[in-house]
């Protein structure tokens, strides 16, 4: 993969949800194979920019959307078929949604839904999927027990695990760790900087120091407006904006 591949490129992206406008003239590439974090105060568009990556926002009656999100240099608004993009770029949301199923029907559901149903081969699937989600010694004795019989970070790392197992090229996630404790923060952490050695990570953070621990780019938003994007170890010593050193130090947000 070339060195500075990008996954996504936006352009002039504006946001509406009726006429409320909540991104405004957004211009940015999102880098294969690294973890970008999108940081900014509560109410900037940080997750309206998340969903708007893999489409959510087209289940909201009033939401309006112009400009161009290109994937791999195809817009994703002109694809033929939502599922199956939906499926390379995957969501994990800032509350674990488990289903109300056993933890190995969790993780497999995806799979079924793909036609998947050797037992052997889904076996080996969840298997491999919790291992690298960093979940598979926890519960690998309660595979038929309820997945809502976990802990929240284990429900948050199986919910990563769902999102795996399909083999998405990019992982969107929603602060998700915002109701863990710092434990339970930390392994996700962990685990986030892992799978960017396979995936490409996009993080919604409400933390500052989550985005400069675990980020290799960092996209700042404010009052929907994109004020700064580059390499996190840049930004983090030098922004070149005053208003990101203010948010960086805590006198905004």
């Amino acid at each position: 993969m070339p060195e500075n591949e990008n996954v996504f490129v936006i352009r002039n992206l504006h946001a509406y949800y009726g006429t409320y406008m909540v991104l405004e003239n957004v211009s940015v590439e999102i880098k294969k194979g690294k973890i970008t974090a999108i940081m900014g105060p509560s109410g900037c568009g940080k997750s309206t920019l998340l969903r708007c990556l893999n489409r959510l926002n087209d289940m909201i009656p009033d939401f309006k959307l112009e400009g161009s999100i290109l994937f791999h240099g195809q817009d994703i608004y002109k694809v033929g078929d939502v599922n199956e993009y939906r499926r390379k770029v995957t969501m994990v949301f800032q509350k674990p949604n488990v289903f109300p199923l056993s933890v190995f029907d969790n993780v497999a559901y995806g799979l079924r839904i793909k036609g998947i149903r050797d037992k052997k081969v889904l076996r080996q699937k969840v298997e491999e999927a919790l291992v690298r989600a960093a979940l598979w010694d926890e519960v690998k004795d309660k595979l038929n027990k309820p997945a809502v019989q976990l802990s929240g970070g284990q429900q948050q790392r199986l919910c990563i695990a769902r999102a795996i197992v399909i083999e998405p090229e990019v992982i969107l996630l929603d602060e998700p760790t915002s109701a863990l404790d710092p434990i339970a923060t930390t392994k996700i952490e962990r685990l986030l900087e892992e799978l960017a050695e396979n995936y490409t990570v996009v993080i919604v953070t409400h933390s500052v120091g989550q985005a400069l621990r675990i980020s290799d780019y960092v996209l700042f938003l404010y009052e929907g407006r994109l004020v700064e994007h580059g390499e996190t170890s840049t930004i983090a010593k030098k922004p070149r904006h005053e208003m990101t050193r203010k948010f960086l130090t805590g006198k905004i947000g």
